[in-house]
């Protein structure tokens, strides 16, 4: 099977790592061309446009920035839906709104190609490894087509429903990290005031009821002030908001994702926005 993906950035290229390694012909456009060496050295084949791209392909992969980079892929005049034969699948897999996927999956049906939204959680590390945790939202009968592609890139495939729902659940994970991270770092806030030792403090309390993924993987980044990015504060920002606003559609209050959200938003008007999710510890602490 021929695969046309668009977008290679931090998570892009350890996707289309492991489609190659799945046996599934790539090619490959990114606005950037020069991310795209890495993976054109593997097998994949760079194309120059969207439509060269999507060209002979069944599947179509996005994995962009934001929700106007997915809307212009998609619906500009040189985007995916004016240059796909009916039929081909077409799969967004970036975090985005779950409005605009809804819309997608409207205007796709126009061209009778199918969409599915279907982000991902696991950061750099589940991409490059395989293991990401893909939330997919669309027409079942179209995610069961897809679901070796899928399982080529992640270890938890999760059928979410209707169009739209794997953002909203996807949603459901980053208000989850919102939380998670912020606690983390008010962990080693209060253990660096009262003069513990941070590393045993985290490599204790990260073995009972207070550990999490947050804290195993990214505290210790906290402690050295390692913030390379697994996925960039900037982007974490975008999610946040997206979920404030649908939170705000469905009339619920979220305390904790605001606060955090205000948090990051400090430090990325500091210019912060290019660090990883971990360095919300700069809100707290010089960690150095």
């Amino acid at each position: 099977m021929k695969i046309g993906f668009i977008g290679i950035g931090v998570m892009g290229n350890g996707m289309v790592q492991n489609l190659l390694k799945h046996g599934y012909s790539v090619n490959v456009y990114s606005r950037t061309k020069a991310k795209a060496d890495e993976v054109v050295k593997a097998g994949a084949v760079w194309c120059d446009t969207i439509a060269e791209c999507v060209a002979g392909a069944e599947t179509v992969i996005t994995m962009v920035g934001y929700p106007k980079d997915v809307e212009e892929v998609y619906l500009s005049d040189a985007g995916i839906l004016k240059s796909a034969v009916p039929g081909t699948v077409v799969i967004d897999m970036t975090t985005t709104s779950p409005q605009l996927s809804k819309r997608i999956y409207e205007e796709a049906k126009k061209y009778a190609i199918p969409a599915l939204d279907a982000p991902v959680s696991g950061g750099d590390t589940g991409a490059r490894a395989g293991t990401l945790a893909i939330m997919v939202g669309g027409d079942e009968l179209v995610f069961e087509k897809c679901r070796t592609i899928f399982q080529a890139m992640g270890e938890k495939i999760c059928y979410a429903g209707r169009a739209g729902n794997g953002q909203h659940m996807k949603m459901a994970n980053q208000i989850a990290i919102a939380g998670a991270v912020a606690g983390v770092s008010e962990a080693v806030a209060y253990a660096y005031s009262a003069g513990l030792d941070l590393e045993k403090m985290l490599e204790t309390i990260s073995t009972g009821a207070a550990g999490s993924w947050q804290m195993s993987y990214n505290g210790p980044k906290m402690l050295k002030g390692d913030f390379t990015p697994g996925f960039f504060m900037k982007h974490f920002v975008k999610d946040m908001s997206i979920a404030t606003e649908e939170a705000g559609r469905m009339d619920i209050d979220l305390p904790v994702l605001g606060t955090v959200l205000s948090m990051y938003q400090f430090l990325e008007a500091e210019g912060y926005g290019d660090e990883g999710t971990q360095a919300l510890i700069r809100a707290y602490l010089d960690p150095q």
